[in-house]
């Protein structure tokens, strides 16, 4: 089984399982050529021997940092054991938090501990110019990658801005009187002063 070692993961495989590796690639490289049963069952068994070394990385990695929390808590009589545990805290993966930074800190009249102060601001250094590096998705394009229809559920459309009024120029229009907007009624004719109808005029026809 492969042996987990080294920073973030890295793992040692033996002679075996490194041709086992190549049988691999070769198959992978040129599908044309059929694997044989032996070849597959070995790239299981080293497929499931990755996974374990996986897992006890991940516990060796987990009891080093609670014995770290431990050490540190006890300072500056365990300085000896937390340095010691620190160094294969880090060889094992772990990244130097901001109680280690100040412990060593505390500790740098030690050369060991000085040491390994450089070596955790160098890492904590890295971290910070690779989170920036790293390339940030929007906000926008997030939600519209959510749902197919560009839109995550909940979200209402945006409204539609208003279009400006326009601006009237010139002089200004005159204000109607309240005579202009309410005439005053007419009075009703009396029967005497209604007009006559007028009468037919007669077109007298040349004799």
């Amino acid at each position: 089984m492969p042996t987990p070692y080294g920073s973030r993961g890295g793992m040692a495989f033996s002679a075996d399982e490194l041709r086992v590796l190549r049988r691999a690639l070769a198959v992978a490289l040129h599908p044309s050529k059929a694997a044989s049963v032996a070849d597959v069952q070995d790239c299981l068994d080293l497929s499931d021997g990755i996974n374990e070394a996986i897992d006890e990385g991940a516990r060796l990695r987990a009891f080093l940092i609670a014995d770290l929390g431990r050490y540190r808590a006890a300072l500056p009589g365990t300085a000896a054991g937390y340095l010691q545990l620190l160094a294969d805290a880090l060889a094992a993966g772990h990244r130097p938090e901001v109680d280690d930074l100040a412990a060593l800190r505390a500790l740098r009249g030690n050369p060991v501990a000085a040491a390994l102060l450089d070596r955790c601001r160098a890492l904590a250094e890295h971290d910070v110019r690779t989170e920036i590096a790293a390339p940030r998705v929007p906000a926008s394009r997030g939600r519209l990658l959510a749902l197919p229809g560009g839109r995550s559920e909940g979200d209402k459309p945006a409204a539609e801005p208003k279009k400006p009024v326009p601006q009237r120029t010139g002089p200004p229009r005159p204000v109607p009187t309240p005579a202009e907007v309410f005439p005053p009624k007419r009075r009703p004719a009396a029967p005497g002063e209604r007009d006559e109808p007028a009468a037919p005029s007669q077109t007298l026809a040349a004799g």
